[in-house]
């Protein structure tokens, strides 16, 4: 006798969520598809195979996350495949989620640090997806701030000596135990001396980054971020201290994050970016948040999405409205004009560059700015302005902001030197001087060569695509002639 297959019960959830986002089978389908391109997948599924899960069959693989993200984008609001009634598996934008409570913050922001400190190399090879920046930056403009971010947590009970009613006495002092490093516990009070040792930490691996580049010590970064700052996220604060050490946190994640995007592990970045964003709101810094998106917007222009780039310094704009002081109002404007440049879209970049310039005019000395928007300067303003000229083919303009930003900027932002040297090597060969252009270019790769930066490289790379029509000239066999011979 034949034995009859299971009967399948009729996945009523996800009936309902089609009809809600008025989508036909096929349209679900396509759907599908066309975010499985996103992530390299070649799907085709159809309507067929919408039919197939509406009467009980389970899509297989990341398929249900896919499905998932689709109804997400279509709602807005955060589904789970669980939501429409599918198996549950790894979420396609594992990492990019906007958490709901702090609580779900520090447990998706700790997950990262542990698979990253680790030998997870795959996770350094994940793509970046611009369509995963939608629903955080959203979710960041229109979130209510967390009502408590507080832990406290009992002490833990010392039993009496001797006799019940006996009184209490700390066991004599061991002197070895005395030198061994003290361990953090879960519960353990955080102080306001561990405040200030994260920012000091911050302030070590921001000068490593700016010095030598991102791939320098950001393995040291991520584990310290593990080891040390995770534990105090899960010890015991009153309010105060716990919105100053979300911040912290969300400094050094963003942080995680930048030295992640100068290796090019770009999707990993990407969801460093999102948790950062995500620990800024926990920590109530609203002015941050917007420099968070700001970060983002920097890494969409490189890698080319200008309009997601303009999207996101425009979402940090309107989140931060007039409040932040004009020196954050300024990065903002930049980084909005730097989105239009990538686009070619004149008229808007030179009215964001001139919104720039002038709410930089509105700074006055004394004004009290943010720690991390000290670096947002005079030099730094005048390599926005180059880079946008470059990017604009407006070599001429593009040169003397470049060479304004050389002689202002410091020494120890030697990475960024290195970029506005490559800015007016460009503008130098936009206007026929062959010779300049080359010079500037060997300077750039002899500082790359020292650095573990891979953005640095590209910088350089670039520029030497842009030399092939003079292969021949005698400048540029000179020039590759040092390059080979830095190794």
């Amino acid at each position: 006798m034949t034995e009859r297959p299971a009967q399948r019960t009729p996945n009523r959830q996800l009936a309902a969520l089609i009809a809600e986002a008025g989508f036909s089978n096929a349209g679900l389908a396509r759907r599908v598809d066309q975010l499985g391109l996103e992530h390299g997948l070649d799907l085709r599924y159809d309507k067929t195979s919408v039919t197939r899960w509406l009467r009980g069959q389970q899509p297989r693989g990341t398929t249900p996350a896919l499905i998932a993200e689709v109804f997400t984008r279509r709602l807005g609001r955060r589904l789970t495949a669980q939501d429409l009634g599918l198996d549950a598996c790894a979420p396609v934008y594992a990492g990019l989620e906007f958490a709901a409570t702090p609580e779900e913050a520090v447990d998706i922001v700790s997950g990262l640090w542990r698979k990253d400190s680790g030998s997870h190399a795959e996770l350094r090879k994940i793509a970046f997806t611009p369509a995963g920046l939608v629903v955080p930056s959203r979710d960041w403009l229109i979130g209510r701030p967390d009502d408590k971010v507080a832990r406290i947590e009992a002490p833990a009970r010392v039993p009496a000596q001797g006799r019940p009613g006996a009184p209490r006495f700390p066991a004599p002092a061991d002197p070895a135990r005395r030198r061994t490093p003290v361990e953090r516990g879960p519960g353990v009070r955080v102080s306001a001396g561990d405040l200030a040792a994260l920012r000091s930490v911050g302030e070590l691996f921001r000068s490593l980054d700016d010095r030598y580049g991102g791939g320098h010590a950001r393995q040291a970064l991520v584990r310290y971020l593990e080891h040390e700052l995770e534990p105090m996220l899960r010890g015991s604060y009153g309010e105060q201290t716990g919105r100053r050490l979300f911040g912290a946190a969300a400094d050094l994640t963003r942080l995680a994050g930048w030295t992640s995007f100068d290796i090019a592990a770009h999707g990993l970045a990407q969801r460093y970016f999102v948790q950062a964003l995500r620990l800024a709101q926990a920590a109530g810094d609203r002015a941050y948040g917007s420099y968070v998106l700001a970060t983002m917007s920097r890494q969409a222009v490189y890698l080319g999405h200008g309009r997601e780039a303009v999207q996101l310094a425009r979402v940090a704009q309107q989140g931060v409205g007039g409040s932040a002081p004009p020196v954050v109002q300024t990065l903002l404007h930049a980084c909005e004009a730097r989105g239009h440049a990538v686009l070619a879209e004149v008229r808007a970049c030179t009215a964001a560059l001139i919104r720039a310039e002038r709410t930089m005019e509105t700074a006055r000395p004394g004004d009290e700015v943010p720690h991390w928007a000290r670096f947002f300067d005079e030099a730094q303003l005048a390599d926005e302005f180059g880079h946008c000229h470059r990017d604009l083919q407006q070599y001429r303009a593009a040169a003397q902001h470049a060479e304004r930003s050389l002689q202002l900027r410091a020494a120890g932002y030697a990475r960024s030197r290195l970029f506005t040297r490559v800015v007016l090597a460009t503008a130098r060969l936009g206007l026929g001087e062959l010779d300049a252009a080359c010079q500037l270019g060997a300077e750039a790769a002899a500082q790359a060569a020292d650095m573990r930066s891979v953005r640095a490289v590209e910088y350089v790379r670039d520029f030497e695509r842009k030399l092939e029509p003079y292969r021949d000239a005698a400048p540029v066999r000179s020039y590759r002639d040092k390059v080979a011979a830095l190794g």
